[in-house]
């Protein structure tokens, strides 16, 4: 007699599947580095395999051990945005810091168990599933299984599996922060942490796009600090370098939230102000001017260093059409200040 054909949802068909979705994320992993993609598919390939009433994915911030959720299924992810779990809260903090796998039967009994996302979701946690998610020896978050469908499939037989799919969450966070920080430091001036010419010019064009695509507009100010060759030779090039960081910050503590501050070369800066008109511009430069000339840099130092600055302004579109004609205008007149007062600001004249 022919052996009988296993239906579905046997041993056999669940390791059949749990392999699939593992060379699915492997295949996943080498093709792109869009983490929330990855995320999503593991997380559904995870409920599919271990269903569950809820499942969390939070990630853990590498300076204070906080844990944040980074995915959620089975609840409403609005309601878990801001939650934050500081090290070792709660049964995913104790995972985070041992970086050993735990099963908890009944929650309610535990004392590491954290009642907090509950009482803020409405959810009821009874039993809970918790990996860590790790790479290079280091955790990087962690993954808990809320409420398992099948406690003793959760506990034992498919916590091999739930970790090597927590492996690969674990690589493509790593993955994404290292391409992050890579991007980071492509974007970055080294001395002051602002942004660089690349960023400059990468942000000009997408706004210059979006300007002519929706008829907006936008200001830029070309900064130029005064006499900074004389704090060079008095102060040398270490500390020089460090009030070029100072007035970094001063500049960006008189900027909104969309504003954009960029370190173009030398003793050079240009920001970016959307939105803004003349007028408002004006304003914005005058304010980080005054801002300049009442700071006092390397405060340490037994002379501090006073400054002041050249600034020019222009418009786009009023005043130029173009990337390059918007950066020259401004820096034009940004040494129409530079040969007469310095100290001042000016602006180009409106076309008529």
């Amino acid at each position: 007699m022919p052996s009988a054909r296993k239906p579905p949802g046997t041993r056999s068909g669940t390791k059949t599947r749990q392999l699939l979705a593992c060379l699915e994320i492997g295949k996943l992993l080498t093709s792109t580095l869009d983490l929330g993609q990855i995320l999503g598919v593991i997380m559904g390939r995870m409920n599919e395999l271990f269903p569950a009433k809820n499942w969390s994915l939070l990630l853990r911030d590498d300076q204070t051990g906080e844990l944040r959720f980074g995915a959620v299924v089975g609840i409403d992810r609005s309601k878990v945005e801001g939650i934050r779990l500081g090290r070792g809260e709660g049964i995913a903090g104790h995972v985070a810091e041992t970086g050993e796998p735990l099963f908890v039967s009944d929650a309610k009994k535990d004392p590491r168990h954290c009642g907090r996302v509950d009482e803020t979701t409405g959810f009821r946690t009874r039993s809970i599933l918790c990996v860590p998610l790790k790479t290079h020896g280091k955790v990087v978050g962690v993954i808990e299984v809320v409420n398992p469908a099948r406690k003793a499939l959760a506990r034992w037989e498919g916590l091999p599996v739930l970790q090597i799919l927590a492996d690969y969450a674990a690589i493509a966070i790593e993955n994404s922060r290292l391409m992050a920080e890579v991007r980071r430091k492509c974007i970055t001036d080294d001395y002051t942490e602002l942004f660089n010419a690349r960023y400059l010019h990468e942000t000009l064009d997408r706004l210059i796009a979006r300007c002519q695509n929706e008829g907006c507009g936008f200001a830029l100010i070309f900064v130029d600090i005064d006499n900074f060759k004389q704090i060079v030779d008095t102060y040398g090039h270490l500390l020089g370098s460090q009030v070029l960081r100072e007035v970094g910050q001063t500049i960006l503590s008189c900027l909104a939230p969309q504003d954009i501050a960029t370190k173009y070369g030398g003793d050079e800066y240009v920001i970016i102000l959307p939105g803004r008109n003349r007028e408002q511009a004006m304003d914005a430069a005058l304010r980080i001017l005054d801002a300049l000339r009442n700071s006092v840099y390397l405060s340490s130092e037994p002379e501090p260093v006073r400054l002041t600055a050249s600034f020019g302004l222009a418009l786009f579109p009023d005043d130029a059409k173009t990337k390059k004609d918007i950066l020259l205008q401004a820096d034009n007149a940004m040494y129409t200040v530079k040969r007469s007062t310095k100290n001042g600001v000016a602006t180009v004249p409106c076309p008529a």
